[in-house]
């Protein structure tokens, strides 16, 4: 169902991205989203599976390019386009929406940070393939350290006794890289190039750390099995192990002084994607349960003509439009201020998802058993929401994080 967009200032070119991606979302996305969910983890991403076909053509159409400027070879959108792209990605699957934002980190922060060496390594490479041949992956998620390796700006961050897990350490002109991952890492048993947060001088703590991209075939480099999980099973996730893993001194993106501030602009950028792409899925349950009324018989009268019936609806209707309202303006603001003002992301991400999940389980309640039957794609987007609640940093974690900031009265 086409959305009434309240801004009256969207171009040409912002106007058919909409359509255009909503069709392929729909066609192809949407339709390979529900089928993968069926799969083991394993057998969603084998040879030959639909998974492939569906990323393929998304690369194809340059949709892995999207966070990217036409400069290095992007989709080079405005701001607004962003969000609109990421909203109606989402719309059709969140699943394939994350894997395709997450797959641009290799090239999105080393053009944040650009050398020669990672334009024609990383950047280059990245925006022009067509075939899914290079993919990234964010491998920041540890397993002791989940939620807290995103507190940039609080006290935590920066004390000693709180260190990532995986470190680096520069010999001669190589990093060498150990530790492991959690199972969250999105793209994680499929991706090519990993970008690797990690832990270059203790004493700072988490502060002290370090961002390397990491080609997934160099020797030490191994995988572990994909994440068996409960929503967003066509997303991709498992741990990536380093033992002893030789880069070139060029492959570090940033080091530690600079880690901070490129850490806080990470965060902004991905939760305020997160905003963006549960607008998408709030917005898919809410037009199930608006079609589903519009069919249902009860007490003698179709759904919709009953005034309970009614009032859920537009009180799902309200949480549509007020979550791209505030996703679509943070995410504007962030992409277009330095530094971002992540704390607006967070609440971002935050009311989005949350909106997302109360969203979906009121669209479960208006189909009644037929909520929770997996023939109905109401009871796929139950599931799916529920994760957004943790991924990209808990909320309840995220929300002290930002409430902290809040506290210190920062701008």
């Amino acid at each position: 169902m086409p959305y009434k967009d309240l801004n009256i200032n969207l171009t040409d070119d912002e106007i058919a991205i909409k359509n255009n991606v909503h069709e392929f979302a729909r066609d192809v996305l949407r339709p390979a989203s529900i089928a993968l969910d069926k799969l083991s983890p394993e057998d969603v991403i084998k040879k030959g599976s639909i998974f492939w076909d569906a990323l393929k053509q998304a690369y194809d159409m340059g949709l892995h390019t999207f966070l990217l400027p036409e400069s290095y070879g992007g989709l080079g959108l405005s701001p607004v386009g962003i969000h609109i792209v990421e909203e109606e990605l989402a719309w059709g699957s969140v699943d394939f929406a994350i894997a395709l934002g997450v797959a641009q980190f290799p090239a999105f922060l080393s053009m944040l940070a650009p050398t020669d060496y990672l334009l024609e390594n990383f950047v280059y490479p990245y925006t022009k393939d067509k075939e899914a041949k290079f993919i990234g992956c964010w491998a920041i998620t540890q397993p002791n350290h989940g939620s807290d390796t995103l507190a940039v700006g609080t006290d935590q961050f920066k004390d000693p006794k709180i260190k990532g897990e995986i470190t680096a350490k520069l010999e001669g002109n190589e990093w060498v890289i150990n530790g492991t991952t959690s199972s969250w890492v999105s793209c994680g048993t499929i991706a090519t190039h990993a970008t690797v947060y990690l832990n270059i001088d203790p004493k700072m703590g988490m502060a002290g750390g370090g961002i390397c991209v990491v080609p997934t075939n160099l020797p030490g480099v191994s995988k572990g099995k994909p994440l068996n999980k409960m929503g967003q099973r066509a997303l991709n996730q498992g741990e990536i192990i380093f033992e002893d893993v030789r880069v070139p001194k060029e492959n570090m993106i940033i080091e530690q002084d600079a880690y901070e501030s490129m850490t806080d602009i990470t965060l902004a950028t991905a939760n305020g994607s997160m905003g963006a792409f549960f607008t998408g899925v709030a917005r898919a349950a809410y037009e199930e349960a608006f079609e589903y009324a519009k069919q249902r018989v009860q007490g003698g009268k179709l759904l919709i003509e009953h005034e309970f019936i009614r009032y859920r609806l537009l009180h799902m209707f309200k949480l549509v439009e007020a979550a791209r309202a505030f996703s679509r303006n943070v995410l504007v603001y962030n992409l277009t201020n330095s530094p971002p003002d992540t704390k607006y992301s967070i609440a971002s991400k935050i009311f989005c998802t949350e909106a997302a999940f109360e969203v979906a389980n009121e669209a479960s309640m208006i189909l009644g058993g037929y909520g929770l039957a997996k023939d109905y794609y109401v009871e796929k987007l139950l599931r799916d929401a529920r994760a957004g609640l943790i991924e990209d940093g808990s909320n309840e974690s995220l929300a002290i994080f930002a409430g902290e900031l809040l506290a210190k009265g920062e701008e």
